[in-house]
């Protein structure tokens, strides 16, 4: 892998952290708070690759001024010391990032991995009145750790994608993320109530409903799961950013 070579790698690879940083693409890697040190990092290699192509131009014409002013040297040229044929193998990420786009965890990973519900430091103030708008996450730690105190009898509307286990119990779920999709992990709430005849996994849906006190045992880890009774379900779009992210708020 000459110098153009390793110019010509470097470009593209900056320039499709450009482009991934610059559309929802990013958002299947890494949280959305890294968007500044993704377009960071790929202006970065754009400018070293570009730096690297001045470098060799400028060598080649301080070379070719000396041979003709009569003044040649062996440069080592005739022995040249190439980096082994496998080092070609680093442009296979490359071509990962730039022909496929990984799709957001889904069911199949949140049905083999554990709940990772926490018991939070508090909860955020609730609007006095009206239906709430509440994430997976806030749902499931207000079922599980406040019992439900504050949002009990109330109209309570939640998103997140479809989950079956190996009985055909239906699961909402989203996948929380600390940085990456890498340490992404998933959690759960089981459905009840009116709940749709025919559930597909992975497709996401928002259900309005009630708090239940009833919990259930996640069997990978033991972990709490609440239950959530729907009164009615609506298909959505999946969203631009599909993981919860609001254990780094």
């Amino acid at each position: 892998m000459n110098r153009q070579a390793q110019a010509a790698i470097l470009f593209l690879t900056g320039a499709a952290l450009l482009h991934a940083g610059l559309t929802n693409l990013y958002l299947r890697y890494v949280k959305a708070g890294l968007q500044p040190l993704l377009l960071a990092s790929g202006a970065v290699l754009i400018v070293t690759a570009l730096t690297t192509v001045w470098y060799e131009w400028r060598s080649r014409k301080s070379a070719e001024t000396h041979e003709h002013g009569g003044e040649a040297h062996d440069h080592g040229e005739g022995h040249v010391h190439r980096e082994p044929r496998i080092s070609w193998l680093l442009v296979l990420p490359l071509l990962a990032l730039i022909l496929v786009a990984p799709p957001a965890l889904g069911s199949y990973s949140a049905m083999r991995t554990g709940t990772a519900l926490q018991q939070p430091y508090g909860f955020d103030k609730l609007p006095a009145s009206g239906p709430l708008d509440l994430n997976v996450v806030d749902y499931a730690t207000r079922a599980v750790y406040d019992r439900g105190r504050h949002i009990a009898g109330r109209p309570i509307r939640i998103t997140g994608f479809v989950a079956l286990d190996h009985t055909g119990a239906p699961y909402l779920v989203r996948m929380a993320l600390n940085c990456c999709a890498a340490d992404a992990q998933p959690v759960k709430i089981a459905l009840t109530g009116t709940i749709p005849p025919v559930l597909q996994p992975d497709k996401w849906l928002q259900v309005t409903g009630t708090y239940t006190a009833e919990q259930t045992k996640d069997p990978v880890n033991n972990g709490p799961i609440p239950y959530f009774r729907v009164t009615a379900a609506t298909p959505v779009p999946t969203p631009k950013d599909p993981y919860d992210e609001s254990w780094n708020n």
